[in-house]
């Protein structure tokens, strides 16, 4: 059972619109690539723990803080018996393990993801223990990308490969488990000590002015698009997207780029671009949001 689901984090999301409607400087643009590859990986994985069949507490995308450090997990699953711990990469390319350490072909030394696991361990155990659990942690680092190779690799070491993938799930799901209230009450309070996003995540400065207008494509985040009585279409993917929602999800972009900016009925219909008609979105605004104040002065609140 999945008790808390996975989804795109505000960074991501932030990103993926900032990449749309403005030029991001290079070092922001890998960043965001990044961060778009690695949710790619993480649902790819998802894909194969919602074919666990037995009585499993899964959870995903979690921020915890323990002793003023704070540390992220990917995946967790709670079994009878112990706790998973998943940490999945969807890097590309040849890498060599050598010195305890991850290297390039060329002999650079990157980020050791098995070092980020093992302290990722250590201090969601202080966690549990602070909580009042003594359960069982098993750790593993899973490359997903199919374009992904690590030399030298010592069999014990808690990594598993594209090749292993089907292997390791399947024994996974042989293990018997039940649940009991005990569980739940674990998973519960992992949930209350969960942080959500971290305060460190690097969102690019950004002015309004830069920021370019227009109806975003729902699916390729063009601001190729035109309307068309109450269709939006994106001329970039062909993709059509009845007027409401298409309006509704450009709201929800403005306010979470400008959260101390005013929703009017003109400011959406210049952020859209100034396209359609002023007078549907003002009505479709009434029917979604709350008005606040009168005639010209009205603004909108959820």
């Amino acid at each position: 059972m999945i008790i808390k689901p996975r989804i795109k984090s505000r960074l991501l999301v932030i990103l993926e619109i900032l990449n749309s409607r403005m030029e991001l400087a290079e070092e922001e643009k890998q960043y965001y690539l990044s961060q778009e590859k690695g949710h790619h990986g993480e649902q790819l994985n998802d894909l194969w723990v919602k074919k666990l069949e037995e009585e499993l507490f899964v959870l995903h995308n979690l921020l915890f803080e323990m002793k003023n450090s704070q540390f992220q997990i990917d995946t967790l699953i709670i079994a009878q018996d112990r706790i998973y711990l998943l940490d999945v990469k969807y890097h590309k390319g040849d890498y060599i393990y050598k010195n305890d350490g991850f290297y390039t072909l060329s002999d650079n030394e990157t980020k050791n993801h098995l070092h980020q696991l093992r302290r990722c361990e250590t201090l969601l155990r202080q966690l549990l223990q602070t909580l009042g659990f003594n359960i069982p942690i098993e750790s593993t680092l899973i490359f997903n990308n199919p374009e992904f190779y690590l030399y030298n690799v010592p069999p014990e070491l808690p990594i598993i490969f594209p090749t292993q993938l089907k292997r390791f799930y399947n024994n996974l799901n042989k293990r018997p488990s039940k649940l009991s209230e005990k569980h739940k009450l674990l998973a519960k309070k992992l949930l209350d000590e969960d942080k959500g996003e971290s305060s460190y995540s690097k969102i690019p400065i950004y002015k309004y002015h830069q920021i370019k207008k227009g109806f975003s494509c729902g699916t390729c985040f063009s601001l190729l698009t035109t309307v068309e009585k109450r269709k939006v279409v994106c001329t970039s993917c062909g993709h059509i997207e009845h007027l409401e929602s298409a309006l509704l999800r450009n709201v929800k972009e403005y306010m979470l780029l400008f959260p101390e900016r005013k929703v009017t009925t003109l400011a959406i219909y210049e952020w859209c671009g100034g396209v359609g008609s002023q007078r549907s979105f003002r009505r479709i605004l009434f029917n979604h949001f709350t008005p606040i104040g009168h005639g010209r002065f009205t603004h909108f609140i959820e």
